[in-house]
């Protein structure tokens, strides 16, 4: 018996020998090709290399700024702030409105001067994309479309959402025209963007009935009619106020699928798109063949074939990165929200699917709920927050001086572009900013010119807009929003 509990152990053993040695093999593989794929990312991280001057992959991280804040997440002003922030915008600021504050009946005076506030025909010269100077003729046909018969007592304005994604245009067109540089990108017809859920008055059509002109909370353009859908003015001020509501803070999020209903199936959404959510009780247990319960149920403006707006429930992912209400405003808020934009394609007037300097900027402070011009001459030219100003007599001391002295968020705005500050690297301030060109003076001394055409992380005391003229140069203010 002894004989057999002695062999029987010694298999034991042995098996379990072999079981830990087979174990301890394939431990230690594991840990050879952990440690491959590490060296693997140092090499890829040691040899990454970029004609950015003076920038490090660190720096593209947004903990590497996030560390330097002594107080990241206090809060730099409350709700009631906010609103009163924005109610004096709208109140004083021509550049904002409330829409659904636009007279409910325009004059053939006003409707006519509103349409020449926006299209006008241009001074200088205009190229369709293969080349062609657009003629007398070309603006006559887009001026002929914009023609509206005489109303004695008046234009009605009506008023709607915005169902996708909606290009704002100079004239009621989808052509490409360009400036005399032809450069593709820079479509001097593209205006802005409106998003999913933002009001609109729609003051007249065009007479081919395919477009109309819309007046949103920051800009007045032509859009086509099937971006919009119309509803009573009481129906739009409900939606825009209710209290309960869902804030997209991710660069993009999309509806969950729907395969038998497009109109809310992957609808793309960007930042600061406000939803309202769906009442507790109005939520069943089942929603378009699925259990709603891991996601949130938000109201999705949709339009009808007859124009009307149809409110109708959407299904958007809890792992989706989006906030109940608006975020905070906070020093650290404003680096997460920038650093979601970063790499995306610049996108002059919202085109290209993205932004340009001023969207991006918009798109960071309308996800705390803060409203903004749209054009950065009309942001930085204005009077709201706290402006430090320069003119052609300041010197560089003075505005050295003021930028030492900024804080993260900091608005700094050059003739035509706008960009953020994110904080100081040995003595060096950086920003953030969606940006087409680059330019600096290279180790050499010799202007060096590449391209950045996206949202970009760089220092700003190298950057040029010419020989002669440095970012700094032509800074003419730097606006902290308070």
């Amino acid at each position: 018996m002894k004989r057999f509990l002695s062999i029987g152990l010694a298999m034991l053993f042995t098996v379990g020998s072999a079981t830990h040695s087979a174990n301890a093999q394939q431990e230690s593989r594991a840990q050879q090709e952990s440690r491959a794929q590490q060296e693997k990312a140092t090499a890829y991280q040691e040899n990454w290399g970029t004609d950015v001057m003076n920038v490090t992959q660190a720096q593209l991280d947004p903990q590497h700024w996030l560390a330097k804040l002594p107080s990241p997440n206090q809060v730099i002003m409350s709700k009631a702030q906010i609103s009163a922030h924005n109610k004096a915008l709208v109140e004083h600021n021509r550049f904002v409105n409330d829409p659904l504050a636009s007279s409910n009946v325009l004059s053939d005076k006003q409707l006519t001067s509103k349409i020449n506030s926006i299209s006008k025909v241009p001074k200088s010269a205009r190229f369709f994309v293969d080349g062609r100077q657009l003629t007398g003729k070309d603006f006559g046909l887009y001026q002929d479309n914009m023609r509206f018969d005489s109303a004695p007592n008046g234009h009605k304005v009506e008023f709607g959402l915005i169902v996708q994604r909606a290009a704002l245009r100079t004239f009621p067109t989808d052509d490409r025209v360009l400036n005399s540089a032809m450069d593709v990108d820079l479509d001097r017809f593209q205006e802005s963007a409106l998003f999913p859920g933002d009001a609109v008055a729609v003051l007249t059509y065009s007479k081919d009935k395919k477009w109309a002109l819309v007046q949103g909370f920051n800009y007045l353009a032509w859009t086509r009619v099937e971006n919009f859908a119309l509803g009573s003015k009481q129906q739009v001020a409900e939606f825009t106020k209710q209290d309960d509501f869902l804030v997209v803070t991710g660069a993009k999020v999309f509806t969950q699928y729907v395969p038998e209903m497009p109109a809310i199936s992957q609808q793309q959404l960007d930042m600061s798109v406000r939803l309202p959510l769906v009442a507790k009780d109005e939520v069943p247990t089942a929603l378009y063949a699925q259990n709603p319960y891991a996601n949130y149920v938000v109201w999705l403006p949709t339009r009808t074939e007859q124009g009307q707006l149809k409110l109708q429930k959407a299904l958007i992912g809890r792992s989706q990165d989006v906030h109940l209400g608006y975020m905070a405003y906070t020093k650290a808020n404003v680096i997460r929200q920038g650093f979601k934009f970063l790499g995306e394609r610049y996108g002059w007037g919202h085109d290209y699917n993205g932004r340009d300097c001023t969207g991006f900027v918009g798109e960071i402070y309308r996800s705390f709920g803060i409203l903004m011009p749209r054009n950065s001459g009309d942001q930085g030219g204005t009077d709201f927050g706290i402006d430090t100003r320069f003119n052609k007599q300041s010197k560089m001391d003075e505005k050295r001086k003021a930028i030492d002295a900024m804080e993260v968020g900091d608005l700094l705005y050059i003739p035509g572009h706008v960009m953020l500050y994110l904080g100081d690297e040995n003595g060096q301030p950086f920003v953030i900013h969606d940006v087409k060109g680059l330019a600096y003076f290279d180790e050499n001394k010799k202007l060096y010119k590449g391209t950045l055409n996206g949202v970009s992380v760089t220092p700003l005391m190298p950057l040029r807009l010419s020989e002669k003229n440095s970012y700094v140069d032509r800074l003419y203010n730097i606006k902290r929003i308070r």
